[in-house]
């Protein structure tokens, strides 16, 4: 079991089911599907906790019903909340259209940034995980370095920030890295940086590390909702990298953990994830 920090959102996520594929021009009728939690802090959150983790989250909400709904929400499933702030603004729906073959484009929201709290005692903590573009984060993640492991998610700015994992999808990365990869990692996660993984969907994930490529590949999965896959990705390499140590059992970890999601119709992990960790 080890203690987990996690910065990164909760959002209220709208379901919208379109029956086709969107395309410029186009009319489409949708399906109302409801409310549903969601965000990275939830994503990756709920899957850490099933693994016996610790999991605290730094995230803020609104101070109105649906912010006391994502709260309520996000401590069911046993993450420790005590740092989630609360902000004046209303809270703003993430609108997720979802197609029939399970891909979705997400209508986001423009909130305030995240102010970041006191910092923590890092020697408490054995895993931070980074995905916000919070100010202040690159002292969060300098001083984490020495004393835990530090994964991030590559910011949409290409901010700097240390980390021993950068993570980012083929999608993200596009148009954004014309030389080497690993170069590009090296100029935004530091000179501790140790791997670097580019997720690509059904077609698996390439791992970059300065001597080396590899691809490994994705778990066979019928494709309900990608909603979160990266997330659960994420939890099961820092799941895979705590308990085992090894990148390459890490990254067949967190392939399981990317099926599983995909496979169901939640933004959260899924409850065959839940199985599986209890069968383990």
């Amino acid at each position: 079991m080890a203690n987990i920090l996690l910065v990164a959102n909760l959002n209220c996520d709208r379901v919208m089911q379109l029956p086709a594929t969107l395309h410029t021009g186009g009319r489409f009728y949708y399906q109302e599907k409801g409310r549903r939690l969601g965000g990275g802090g939830a994503n990756t959150g709920i899957g850490l906790v099933w693994a016996k983790h610790n999991v605290q989250l730094v995230s803020q909400v609104s101070i109105d019903t649906n912010g006391d709904w994502l709260l309520q929400e996000a401590m069911s499933y046993g993450i420790d909340c005590e740092q989630v702030t609360r902000r004046e603004a209303l809270s703003c729906e993430m609108m997720l259209m979802m197609e029939p073959d399970g891909e979705r484009t997400i209508l986001r929201p423009l909130r305030p940034p995240l102010c970041l709290p006191s910092m923590p005692c890092w020697k408490s903590i054995d895993a931070l995980y980074v995905n916000s573009s919070a100010d202040g984060l690159a002292s969060w993640t300098a001083a984490a370095m020495t004393t835990c492991l530090v994964v991030t998610q590559l910011a949409k700015d290409n901010r700097k920030r240390d980390a021993h994992v950068l993570l980012t999808s083929e999608s993200d990365l596009q148009g954004r890295c014309e030389g080497s990869p690993w170069q590009f990692a090296l100029d935004i996660a530091g000179q501790q940086l140790r791997y670097f993984i580019v997720t690509n969907g059904h077609l698996g994930a390439t791992l970059y590390t300065a001597t080396s490529i590899k691809r490994v590949c994705a778990k066979n999965a019928k494709v309900m909702d990608t909603t979160g896959a990266g997330d659960a990705y994420a939890a099961g390499l820092i799941h895979g990298l705590l308990t085992a140590g090894d990148i390459d059992i890490a990254m067949e970890e967190a392939a399981i953990w990317s099926a599983f999601s995909v496979s169901s119709n939640t933004s959260i992990p899924s409850v065959e994830l839940k199985a599986y960790l209890q069968a383990k």
